[in-house]
């Protein structure tokens, strides 16, 4: 009697493995494991312009007080990147959120105007010219922009691949019933600057 029971049982457990299978390999056909494949690789994009970003904003103290020993009265300058650097520090940054996007660049914009200002001072300061710890610096400052034009770059392109993606047919189906959405870019207008950096044009050094 026990043995009879047993088989419905079993009989039962097959057929769920059979569907689950089966499930399996209908998500697979309409794109449902690429889609999480390109949306894993678009968080691990933004993660590392998160980091780089960082990176740049971690040189800005040890930048202000190198220059500070040479140029102390400065203090416009030296003003303006400790606020423009605070700034960045407190965006709540939602990458899913177009307008906070938005924010994020100007903010980033607004702290490489700033650094290329206090890189400017040193220009009216031969001896800070010739510090090693201020030469240091501007080799990481350039080593920074560097990286940071690279994971933008590769952000953006992982963002167009995955939205580019999520819009083809089936795919869009698959996308829409497990909400997936197209993901906010940077703005061409913004990459256009970030490219152009750090050589920026302040004029008389007095610009907000």
């Amino acid at each position: 009697m026990e043995l009879s029971r047993s088989r419905p049982s079993f009989r039962g457990l097959s057929l769920k493995c059979l569907l689950l299978a089966l499930l399996a390999s209908l998500l697979s056909g309409c794109g449902y494991n690429t889609i999480q494949e390109k949306d894993e690789a678009v968080t691990a994009a933004w993660s590392q312009v998160l980091n780089v970003y960082q990176r740049r904003a971690d040189l800005v103290p040890n930048l202000v007080a190198t220059v500070k020993g040479y140029a102390a009265h400065e203090e416009q300058v030296f003003t303006q990147v400790t606020e423009a650097r605070a700034k960045v520090g407190s965006i709540n940054i939602d990458a899913a959120d177009p307008a906070s996007i938005e924010q994020f660049q100007q903010a980033q914009g607004q702290l490489q105007n700033a650094i290329g200002r206090l890189l400017l001072v040193s220009e009216n300061y031969p001896q800070l010219k010739a510090d090693q710890s201020f030469l240091q610096l501007q080799a990481q400052l350039e080593g920074a922009e560097n990286r940071i034009s690279v994971e933008r770059q590769r952000y953006i392109q992982a963002v167009q691949d995955y939205n580019t993606y999520i819009r083809r047919f089936p795919v869009n189906l698959t996308a829409m019933m497990f909400g997936y959405e197209p993901k906010p870019n940077f703005s061409v207008e913004n990459e256009a600057r970030i490219q152009q950096a750090p050589t920026v044009d302040f004029g008389d050094g007095s610009g907000g």
